[in-house]
């Protein structure tokens, strides 16, 4: 009996200590995709093999402008940084795509836009644009 009695505090620390790790990590993710957002003029959060993430990257290369691409798939905190994604935009899906720490929105959002020339006007930039992406 006594040793129960031991173990209930050793158990309840555990567990504090386990939730303050948990939200620790999740504010330096939170932390690192506001920073990205910030610090760039264009920020896409993609996956690699996703074929909607090399959709809307070739709008910006149809555009000569380089984005400042994440590639969750390649990080070892991808997935905290895709949970912090949809808590910032309300979507799970890749890509999410800002320009001037505006949320565009995802590969269709971001067609439309180019295709609309609101992405040009986003950017700054006059463009001839090819409506076959």
């Amino acid at each position: 009996m006594a040793s129960r009695v031991m173990i209930f505090p050793l158990l309840v620390t555990m567990v504090a200590v386990s939730l303050c790790w948990a939200e620790a990590a999740t504010s330096s993710e939170a932390a690192f995709v506001k920073k990205t957002i910030s610090s760039h003029k264009i920020v896409i959060f993609s996956k690699s093999y996703c074929p909607y993430c090399k959709r809307a990257k070739g709008v910006f290369k149809e555009l000569n402008q380089v984005p400042h691409v994440v590639e969750i798939d390649e990080r070892d905190d991808g997935w905290k940084i895709q949970d912090t994604l949809s808590e910032l935009v309300g979507r799970r899906t890749v890509p999410q795509v800002f320009i001037d720490g505006k949320h565009i929105g995802g590969s269709d959002d971001t067609i439309e836009a180019y295709q609309s020339g609101e992405l040009s006007k986003l950017l700054g930039i006059a463009t001839e644009h090819n409506d076959d992406l």
